[in-house]
Protein backbone atom coordinates (compact mmCIF):
# COMPACT_ATOMS: atom_id res chain seq x y z
CA UNK A 1 0.00 0.00 0.00
CA UNK A 2 1.30 2.89 -0.85
CA UNK A 3 0.79 5.79 1.55
CA UNK A 4 2.07 8.80 0.01
CA UNK A 5 -0.55 8.35 -2.80
CA UNK A 6 -3.38 7.91 -0.44
CA UNK A 7 -2.30 11.32 1.15
CA UNK A 8 -2.28 12.69 -2.18
CA UNK A 9 -5.85 11.32 -2.52
CA UNK A 10 -7.15 13.23 0.65
CA UNK A 11 -6.42 16.02 -0.92
CA UNK A 12 -6.72 19.30 2.01
CA UNK A 13 -7.95 16.93 4.00
CA UNK A 14 -5.97 16.74 8.04
CA UNK A 15 -4.81 12.84 8.72
CA UNK A 16 -4.87 11.72 11.95
CA UNK A 17 -2.63 8.69 11.37
CA UNK A 18 -0.18 7.79 9.04
CA UNK A 19 1.50 4.47 9.72
CA UNK A 20 4.27 2.88 7.38
CA UNK A 21 5.70 -0.82 7.33
CA UNK A 22 4.53 -0.68 11.34
CA UNK A 23 5.39 -4.22 13.05
CA UNK A 24 4.91 -5.77 16.23
CA UNK A 25 6.96 -8.77 17.46
CA UNK A 26 6.26 -10.35 20.97
CA UNK A 27 9.17 -12.60 22.51
CA UNK A 28 7.56 -15.81 24.07
CA UNK A 29 10.95 -17.85 25.15
CA UNK A 30 12.70 -18.61 21.85
CA UNK A 31 9.33 -18.29 20.27
CA UNK A 32 8.40 -15.07 18.29
CA UNK A 33 4.65 -14.40 17.14
CA UNK A 34 4.58 -11.62 14.58
CA UNK A 35 1.33 -10.05 15.45
CA UNK A 36 1.71 -6.54 13.37
CA UNK A 37 4.02 -7.23 9.51
CA UNK A 38 4.40 -4.06 8.00
CA UNK A 39 0.87 -2.20 8.47
CA UNK A 40 0.75 0.61 6.01
CA UNK A 41 -2.08 3.10 6.32
CA UNK A 42 -3.72 6.45 6.89
CA UNK A 43 -6.63 7.46 9.11
CA UNK A 44 -8.27 10.96 7.53
CA UNK A 45 -9.04 13.25 10.77
CA UNK A 46 -13.38 12.61 11.07
CA UNK A 47 -13.34 8.97 9.55
CA UNK A 48 -14.97 6.37 10.91
CA UNK A 49 -13.23 3.29 9.90
CA UNK A 50 -13.94 -0.15 10.88
CA UNK A 51 -11.57 -3.08 11.12
CA UNK A 52 -12.08 -6.77 10.66
CA UNK A 53 -10.89 -10.12 10.84
CA UNK A 54 -9.96 -13.13 13.03
CA UNK A 55 -8.76 -13.19 16.16
CA UNK A 56 -5.09 -12.91 15.36
CA UNK A 57 -5.10 -11.32 12.45
CA UNK A 58 -3.69 -7.85 14.41
CA UNK A 59 -6.75 -5.53 14.60
CA UNK A 60 -6.44 -4.99 18.45
CA UNK A 61 -2.26 -4.91 17.97
CA UNK A 62 -2.77 -2.03 15.58
CA UNK A 63 -5.53 0.15 17.83
CA UNK A 64 -3.09 -0.62 20.91
CA UNK A 65 -0.11 0.86 18.99
CA UNK A 66 -1.91 3.95 17.30
CA UNK A 67 -3.56 4.43 20.90
CA UNK A 68 -0.16 4.24 22.55
CA UNK A 69 -0.74 1.25 24.58
CA UNK A 70 1.75 -0.17 23.05
CA UNK A 71 4.75 -0.20 20.99
CA UNK A 72 5.48 -0.86 17.43
CA UNK A 73 8.75 -3.18 17.55
CA UNK A 74 9.35 -1.32 13.58
CA UNK A 75 8.22 1.08 11.16
CA UNK A 76 6.96 4.58 11.38
CA UNK A 77 3.68 5.73 12.96
CA UNK A 78 2.56 9.68 12.78
CA UNK A 79 -0.32 11.41 14.73
CA UNK A 80 0.11 14.77 13.04
CA UNK A 81 3.46 15.89 12.58
CA UNK A 82 4.71 13.26 16.03
CA UNK A 83 6.32 10.56 15.26
CA UNK A 84 4.85 8.47 17.68
CA UNK A 85 7.25 5.56 17.88
CA UNK A 86 10.11 8.04 19.09
CA UNK A 87 7.98 9.32 22.32
CA UNK A 88 9.62 8.22 25.81
CA UNK A 89 7.07 7.17 28.03
CA UNK A 90 5.77 10.18 29.65
CA UNK A 91 5.14 12.03 26.20
CA UNK A 92 3.67 8.82 25.26
CA UNK A 93 1.17 8.92 28.17
CA UNK A 94 0.29 12.72 27.42
CA UNK A 95 -0.63 11.89 24.31
CA UNK A 96 -2.68 9.83 25.32
CA UNK A 97 -4.46 11.62 28.00
CA UNK A 98 -4.92 14.46 25.57
CA UNK A 99 -5.89 13.11 22.53
CA UNK A 100 -7.26 9.60 22.70
CA UNK A 101 -10.68 7.82 23.95
CA UNK A 102 -10.56 3.91 24.53
CA UNK A 103 -13.98 2.01 24.39
CA UNK A 104 -13.40 -1.41 25.50
CA UNK A 105 -16.15 -4.76 25.14
CA UNK A 106 -16.12 -4.89 29.05
CA UNK A 107 -17.51 -1.16 30.37
CA UNK A 108 -14.61 -0.92 33.20
CA UNK A 109 -16.85 1.47 35.31
CA UNK A 110 -16.30 1.64 39.24
CA UNK A 111 -18.73 -0.05 41.10
CA UNK A 112 -18.66 2.60 43.80
CA UNK A 113 -19.26 5.43 41.78
CA UNK A 114 -22.37 6.45 40.20
CA UNK A 115 -22.29 7.78 36.56
CA UNK A 116 -21.19 10.96 36.81
CA UNK A 117 -18.54 10.65 38.85
CA UNK A 118 -17.11 7.59 36.63
CA UNK A 119 -17.10 10.40 33.99
CA UNK A 120 -15.86 12.75 36.36
CA UNK A 121 -12.53 10.65 36.86
CA UNK A 122 -11.59 12.05 32.96
CA UNK A 123 -12.88 15.42 32.89
CA UNK A 124 -10.73 16.47 36.16
CA UNK A 125 -7.63 15.70 34.42
CA UNK A 126 -8.51 16.67 30.68
CA UNK A 127 -7.49 20.15 29.28
CA UNK A 128 -10.56 21.23 27.94
CA UNK A 129 -13.80 18.76 29.39
CA UNK A 130 -17.34 18.37 28.71
CA UNK A 131 -19.31 18.80 31.81
CA UNK A 132 -19.90 14.91 32.79
CA UNK A 133 -23.67 15.76 33.03
CA UNK A 134 -23.15 17.07 29.28
CA UNK A 135 -21.49 14.00 28.08
CA UNK A 136 -24.03 11.43 29.41
CA UNK A 137 -26.72 14.03 27.87
CA UNK A 138 -24.89 12.99 24.90
CA UNK A 139 -25.31 9.45 25.18
CA UNK A 140 -29.37 9.87 26.52
CA UNK A 141 -28.50 9.09 30.05
CA UNK A 142 -29.00 12.67 31.51
CA UNK A 143 -31.59 11.07 33.75
CA UNK A 144 -29.28 8.44 35.24
CA UNK A 145 -26.37 10.70 35.96
CA UNK A 146 -26.83 9.73 39.94
CA UNK A 147 -27.45 5.94 39.47
CA UNK A 148 -24.58 3.36 40.30
CA UNK A 149 -23.68 0.88 37.86
CA UNK A 150 -25.52 -2.17 39.17
CA UNK A 151 -28.25 -0.02 38.71
CA UNK A 152 -27.67 0.30 34.73
CA UNK A 153 -28.59 -2.40 32.32
CA UNK A 154 -25.43 -3.20 30.62
CA UNK A 155 -26.12 -1.42 27.46
CA UNK A 156 -26.65 1.74 29.89
CA UNK A 157 -23.27 0.97 31.37
CA UNK A 158 -21.40 0.81 27.82
CA UNK A 159 -22.79 4.69 26.88
CA UNK A 160 -21.67 5.89 30.41
CA UNK A 161 -18.61 4.36 29.28
CA UNK A 162 -18.58 6.00 25.70
CA UNK A 163 -19.78 9.40 28.08
CA UNK A 164 -16.19 8.97 29.78
CA UNK A 165 -14.31 8.36 26.62
CA UNK A 166 -15.91 11.78 24.77
CA UNK A 167 -16.06 13.97 27.63
CA UNK A 168 -12.54 15.18 27.37
CA UNK A 169 -13.14 15.99 23.47
CA UNK A 170 -10.29 13.60 22.53
CA UNK A 171 -9.80 13.82 18.74
CA UNK A 172 -9.79 10.21 18.45
CA UNK A 173 -11.60 7.40 19.37
CA UNK A 174 -10.56 4.00 19.55
CA UNK A 175 -13.16 1.13 20.45
CA UNK A 176 -12.65 -2.55 20.66
CA UNK A 177 -15.31 -4.67 20.39
CA UNK A 178 -17.74 -2.13 22.03
CA UNK A 179 -20.74 -4.23 21.12
CA UNK A 180 -19.64 -7.27 21.51
CA UNK A 181 -20.98 -7.92 25.27
CA UNK A 182 -24.30 -6.56 24.38
CA UNK A 183 -27.55 -7.79 22.35
CA UNK A 184 -28.21 -6.43 19.03
CA UNK A 185 -30.82 -3.62 20.32
CA UNK A 186 -28.75 -2.40 22.75
CA UNK A 187 -25.83 -2.21 20.93
CA UNK A 188 -27.25 -0.48 17.91
CA UNK A 189 -27.88 2.29 20.64
CA UNK A 190 -24.28 2.34 21.65
CA UNK A 191 -22.89 2.68 17.71
CA UNK A 192 -25.79 4.96 17.15
CA UNK A 193 -23.73 7.29 20.49
CA UNK A 194 -20.57 6.41 18.16
CA UNK A 195 -21.93 7.79 14.91
CA UNK A 196 -23.10 11.05 16.66
CA UNK A 197 -19.48 11.49 18.50
CA UNK A 198 -18.14 10.97 14.71
CA UNK A 199 -20.66 13.60 12.71
CA UNK A 200 -20.95 15.83 15.53
CA UNK A 201 -18.09 16.27 16.95
CA UNK A 202 -15.56 15.44 13.97
CA UNK A 203 -14.03 12.61 16.26
CA UNK A 204 -12.03 10.72 14.43
CA UNK A 205 -13.28 6.85 15.29
CA UNK A 206 -11.85 3.55 14.68
CA UNK A 207 -14.18 0.36 15.61
CA UNK A 208 -12.59 -3.24 15.89
CA UNK A 209 -15.86 -5.98 15.37
CA UNK A 210 -16.15 -9.37 14.75
CA UNK A 211 -19.41 -8.67 13.33
CA UNK A 212 -19.17 -7.86 9.67
CA UNK A 213 -22.66 -6.17 9.81
CA UNK A 214 -21.75 -3.17 11.60
CA UNK A 215 -19.08 -2.86 8.51
CA UNK A 216 -21.62 -0.64 6.36
CA UNK A 217 -21.77 2.13 9.17
CA UNK A 218 -17.97 3.08 8.39
CA UNK A 219 -16.40 5.02 5.77
CA UNK A 220 -13.65 2.51 4.83
CA UNK A 221 -13.18 -1.11 6.06
CA UNK A 222 -9.67 -2.46 7.13
CA UNK A 223 -10.14 -6.42 6.70
CA UNK A 224 -6.96 -8.04 8.66
CA UNK A 225 -5.41 -11.52 8.17
CA UNK A 226 -2.31 -12.76 9.41
CA UNK A 227 -1.07 -9.53 10.74
CA UNK A 228 -1.80 -7.73 7.49
CA UNK A 229 -3.77 -5.68 5.78
CA UNK A 230 -5.70 -7.63 3.28
CA UNK A 231 -7.90 -5.20 1.61
CA UNK A 232 -9.25 -1.92 2.18
CA UNK A 233 -13.43 -2.21 0.98
CA UNK A 234 -14.87 1.84 0.38
CA UNK A 235 -18.30 2.76 1.49
CA UNK A 236 -19.80 5.01 -0.57
CA UNK A 237 -22.71 5.44 1.77
CA UNK A 238 -22.69 5.28 5.22
CA UNK A 239 -25.91 3.22 6.63
CA UNK A 240 -27.52 4.56 9.87
CA UNK A 241 -27.19 2.02 13.18
CA UNK A 242 -30.58 1.53 13.02
CA UNK A 243 -30.55 0.12 9.81
CA UNK A 244 -27.65 -2.16 10.02
CA UNK A 245 -28.21 -5.67 9.45
CA UNK A 246 -26.71 -8.07 12.56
Amino acid sequence: MDTDRERSEYGMRDIAFSAQGLCKVYQTGETQVHALRGADLVIPAGELLVLLGPSGSGKSTLLNIIGGLDRATSGSLQFGGTELTQLDDGDLTRFRRTNVGFIFQFYNLIPSLTAEENVRLVTDIAADPMEPAEALALVGLAERCDHYPAQLSGGEQQRVAVARAIAKRPSVLLCDEPTGALDSATGVRVLETLAQANRELGTTVVIITHNAGIAAMAHRVLHFRDGQIARIEVNAHQVDPMELSW
